[in-house]
């Protein structure tokens, strides 16, 4: 038997200071509200977020240390409140409900949800799979179905396609019927084509020459940007005239939008937080993953995953892959 759950204690990863390592620790385990879920952790995606709040560059994440640290997750529900009746002990089910805006986060045995907040997992998919999920899918579904409201035919130009939100991206984009694109390095070229999308080598070509070379010039119908700064400046340049529309889940720095002015085209941006920071459309996240668990059933969608699994006391070892950008795929950290 656990003695963690015997004495009502949990195991915990915990930051304490910005930029050193983490420390294993244990606190209490929480108790379901009447609207929540209690849930036993067995997979936990590490994302670039959770490395900014660990060194202190995520500000508008909203975590004051000491905190325990991790957004996504996917495990078993234990227990349930009074008022929820859409799930039950012994469910699988995913989530991004962890850390923001002061929440415990993820990288622990226990973690209460909101009920609507979270979804089932599909039985087709692994704890691992499921855990990488959630941040990534929500993104990218935002930015293409709710902001762009992408269509069959349309020309989908997503610029970062073997990153996170990037290679997901491409999957729904192709998954709407869209024409792909991406931009990547070429040793990236055929992850992207598995994935379903036309790889740009944008180390050899600029803005003006892909749009002309794909497009005769006329640009993209949209265009996703999940790298900023001067990819952002690029998207700009890249769309069509009128009816172009460029997203981006990065727009935070100061940009010109007179190439979009010029081609009367719209820009929008993607704040994948807002939810768990203000307590509103958390449902809403719980809607999306309702859909990523019906693509990723329906094999419409895989995540790429690093091949090795980490332990919740191998976290800093963990953490170091994304540190050093030598992670293939998402990183996950199993507690089991």
């Amino acid at each position: 038997m656990n003695t963690n759950v015997k004495n009502k204690t949990m195991k915990v990863l915990i930051a304490k200071e910005q930029g050193k390592p983490f420390i294993m620790g244990e606190t209490d385990k929480p108790q379901p509200a009447d609207h929540q879920v209690l849930i036993k952790i067995k997979s936990v995606g590490l994302n670039p977020l959770d490395l900014k709040i660990k060194n202190g560059k995520a500000a508008h994440a909203k975590v004051i240390l000491p905190a325990v640290p991790g957004i996504d997750m996917s495990g078993i529900v234990v227990e349930t409140g009074k008022d929820v009746h859409d799930f039950k002990p012994g469910d699988e089910v995913f989530g991004m409900i962890g850390s923001i805006g002061g929440h415990q986060g993820t990288l622990a045995e226990y973690i209460t949800a909101d009920a609507d907040h979270i979804s089932l997992k599909p039985e087709n998919v692994s704890f691992q799979e499921a855990a990488a999920i959630p941040l990534l899918f929500i993104t990218a579904w935002e930015a293409l179905v709710d902001q762009i409201n992408i269509q069959t035919g349309q020309t989908v130009l997503i610029h970062g396609g073997s990153g996170g939100v990037g290679h997901i991206a491409i999957q729904i984009a192709a998954a709407k019927g869209a024409k792909v694109f991406s931009t990547v390095s070429p040793d990236h070229s055929e992850l992207i084509q598995n994935y379903g999308a036309e790889p740009i080598d944008y180390t050899t070509l600029s803005a003006v020459q892909y749009v002309q070379k794909y497009t005769d010039g006329k640009g993209f119908d949209a265009v996703i940007d999940t790298v900023g700064s001067s990819v952002l400046d690029d998207s700009f340049s890249a769309v069509k005239q009128y009816t172009g529309h460029v997203v981006s889940i990065l727009g935070w720095g100061s940009h010109s939008l007179a190439p979009l002015s010029f081609r009367n085209a719209k820009y929008s941006g993607v704040f994948t937080l807002y939810p768990m920071l203000s307590g509103e459309r958390k449902k809403y996240h719980g809607d999306i993953l309702k859909e990523a668990s019906r693509h990723l059933e329906n094999g419409k969608v895989k995540v790429r995953l690093h091949p090795q699994y980490y332990s919740l006391e191998q976290a800093n070892e963990a953490f170091a892959l994304l540190e050093n950008r030598k992670a293939a795929g998402k990183v996950i950290i199993n507690i089991f």
